[in-house]
């Protein structure tokens, strides 16, 4: 398993500058928030959780058609379903997915304090943002492996694993932003939506690797 993730996170950061385009996808979405709502401050920093973790949920998605795409090129993946069985399949599923977090969506989360500076974001809210999404951004990996193994047969499968995984990110947007918000806000805890999106992301990593191979094993046949 060690050596699937090292694979793994070599292939991506050799795969065009995946990180990097996330990055500055990410940089671009931030960046255009303050010519559409104006220059107001106050409410830049007030709406800046919810814009940061917009745009890391857009970026995450960039990546998402890579995640088996070099596998099926080479022809591994079809020897990966064949030889594995049921578990074993959705546990290395699952070492890729964390591969591929490290890789492309990790610097999003570190990008994150820089950008909650740009929108005027207080130190308390840079901080709960950029920890919530460390915490929530997984789930997109997890729950993206479903989608990419979905469409890893179509030649151009990315739309519709942004058409598959947009709406099922809802409810981690949700929870993350109103942690992210609890934080800046006395009267609101933050521990009780923090706890429910780490459960989101616990359950995630079980259910979308589970579905990844079962879709794999179908589209192999």
């Amino acid at each position: 398993m060690l050596a699937i993730f090292i694979r793994d996170l070599r292939l991506s950061v050799r795969a065009g500058g995946g990180a990097l385009i996330g990055v500055i996808f990410f940089l671009a979405v931030v960046a255009t928030i303050p010519f559409g709502v104006g220059p107001d401050l106050n409410l830049l920093s007030r709406i800046g959780p919810a814009i940061l973790w917009i745009g890391a949920l857009l970026a995450c998605l960039l990546g998402l058609d890579r995640l088996f795409q070099a596998d099926r090129e080479d022809g591994s993946l079809d020897l990966l379903v064949m030889e594995s069985d049921r578990h074993m399949l959705a546990l290395t599923i699952l070492i890729k997915c964390l591969a591929h977090w490290t890789a492309s969506v990790l610097p999003l989360a570190f990008t994150a304090p820089l950008l909650g500076l740009f929108m005027n974001m207080t130190p308390n809210a840079i901080g709960a943002t950029t920890l919530t999404l460390l915490i929530g951004t997984p789930f997109m990996a997890f729950i993206g492996a479903a989608g990419a193994a979905v469409a890893v047969t179509l030649p151009r499968g990315g739309l519709l694993i942004s058409v598959l995984v947009l709406p099922l990110t809802i409810p981690v947007l949700i929870f993350g932003v109103s942690a992210s918000y609890a934080a800046v806000n006395d009267p609101a805890p933050f521990l009780p939506p923090f706890l429910i999106l780490s459960a989101l992301t616990l359950f995630s990593a079980v259910i979308g690797p589970a579905a990844a191979a079962l879709a794999l094993r179908h589209a192999t046949d």
